[in-house]
């Protein structure tokens, strides 16, 4: 035998080995996809959302979630600051606010009483993370039984500065608010007795504060996260993109001497 002709025998010998070693790496590979198809997504996940007493004003309403993938219960939830899950309660006005955490009862129900300010619609927003996936969010509408108030506008802030429990609190932006654009929103935070600035902020659900934002009709939702490696006042940083156009409702939440106080500013993103 020739070397050329050995040469070519050992070639082939090699080239079927790396044909085998490609047949079996075809099968991880379907077993990999297989694996991968069993992580929770979004698109999978439902809600049923139910108001039990449906009163409003003077009675304590129960509300329970009751997640799905795919049909089946929800077992188990990672902690995301803090928390197992937040559930962020506005009007339809956007004139009342609220952020509160339901208690699970297992195999995916949560569970929280709420005492809604009148009847109406409401904007139920949940944010969590089931384990083995990312961060979701799912909102909802409900209409609570009772007596309605009277509906507030949504007015824009031609100042972005508000007092609240002995705090000034002023709104800024790093540049003009753009649709589509990420922004930094920066609050500070000041005593409205002395105007000096409050450097003893606390730590709220893991981070130097929790701000949240809705659209003037309810249906665009954003959960804004702090920067990370914030001191402790005056400034607190939070960066964000607004979807489109429009006017938006911004709650800040922070805390100090153990007690939270929430701030809100309503602003207006000029036309594309």
């Amino acid at each position: 035998m020739n070397k050329r002709v050995l040469l070519t025998v050992i070639l082939s010998g090699i080239l079927s080995i790396l044909l085998t070693a490609c047949g079996t790496n075809a099968s991880w590979e379907e077993e990999k996809d297989i694996q991968m198809s069993d992580r929770i997504v979004t698109e999978d996940v439902q809600v049923e959302w139910e108001l039990d007493d449906n009163q409003a004003s003077d009675k304590e309403t129960l509300i329970r979630l009751h997640m799905t993938n795919n049909g089946k219960p929800i077992e188990d939830f990672d902690i995301s600051h803090e928390k197992l899950l937040h559930l962020i309660i506005v009007s339809k006005d956007l004139s009342y606010f609220n952020h509160v955490h339901p208690e699970y009862k297992g195999k995916g129900v949560f569970e929280i009483i709420n005492e809604f300010p009148a009847g109406g619609e409401y904007r139920l927003a949940a944010d969590f993370k089931p384990a083995d996936a990312s961060s979701m969010t799912k909102t909802q509408w409900v209409t609570v039984i009772g007596e309605t108030a009277e509906t507030e506008a949504v007015t824009v802030d031609d100042i972005l500065e508000k007092s609240v429990d002995g705090k000034n609190v002023s709104l800024s932006f790093d540049s003009p608010l753009e649709a589509g654009k990420e922004t930094t929103l920066k609050f500070t935070v000041n005593d409205e007795g002395t105007n000096q600035p409050i450097t003893d902020l606390e730590p709220y659900l893991g981070s130097i504060g929790h701000v949240v934002v809705f659209s003037e009709d309810g249906e665009r939702y954003l959960h804004v996260h702090a920067l990370e490696d914030q001191g402790s006042g005056p400034d607190a940083l939070f960066e964000t993109t607004f979807p489109e156009s429009g006017i938006y409702k911004i709650w800040g939440q922070f805390q100090k001497d153990g007690e939270v106080f929430t701030v809100a500013f309503v602003v207006q993103l000029p036309p594309e």
